[in-house]
């Protein structure tokens, strides 16, 4: 599983020019989930992602997590996050996980942030065509793989 992580002042997506999702200061959270992961996958990103630091204290320092500003979560899911480009100028989508796997590992997944966060998600619609705006807070941008625990 590969996420990127953005915190935001504000992000929202529309799917066919209506909102499907939208939260204010919080973090994005673009999801990409291959054919190997499973629910260890799922409950390490969802335990990280909610305690992650990144969000500043009284001290302008980053120490606080999402879970400590009481701020939101809005996932999207991104199987462009599994691109190979290693041949060729178009890329390889064969990593990502079809959505017959994919799609009850991200509600899995949503449903383990809001577990844990303890508050409401916001998602996109898997599948669909979505415009995603967001106002990047920094910018912090992170990326994390389950696979490669760094």
């Amino acid at each position: 599983m590969r996420v990127v992580i953005q915190r935001v002042t504000q992000a929202a997506v529309e799917i066919n020019k209506k909102v499907k999702g939208q939260i204010g200061p919080g973090l994005l959270v673009l999801t990409g989930i291959c054919s190997e992961d499973n629910e260890e996958d799922l409950k390490w990103m969802a335990g990280k992602i909610v305690q992650l630091r990144i969000f500043s204290d009284a001290n302008d320092k980053m120490n606080l997590s999402v879970q400590d500003v009481q701020g939101d979560v809005l996932v999207i899911s991104q199987f462009t996050l599994y691109a190979n480009t290693r041949k060729g100028n178009r890329p390889s989508y064969i990593n990502a996980a079809p959505p017959a796997i994919a799609i009850p590992l991200y509600e899995q997944f949503v449903y383990l942030l809001q577990t844990a966060l303890g508050k409401p998600i916001q998602t996109g619609e898997f599948g669909a065509d979505m415009k995603v705006s967001l106002l990047n807070d920094g910018p912090v941008t992170i990326i994390i793989d389950s696979k490669n625990k760094e």
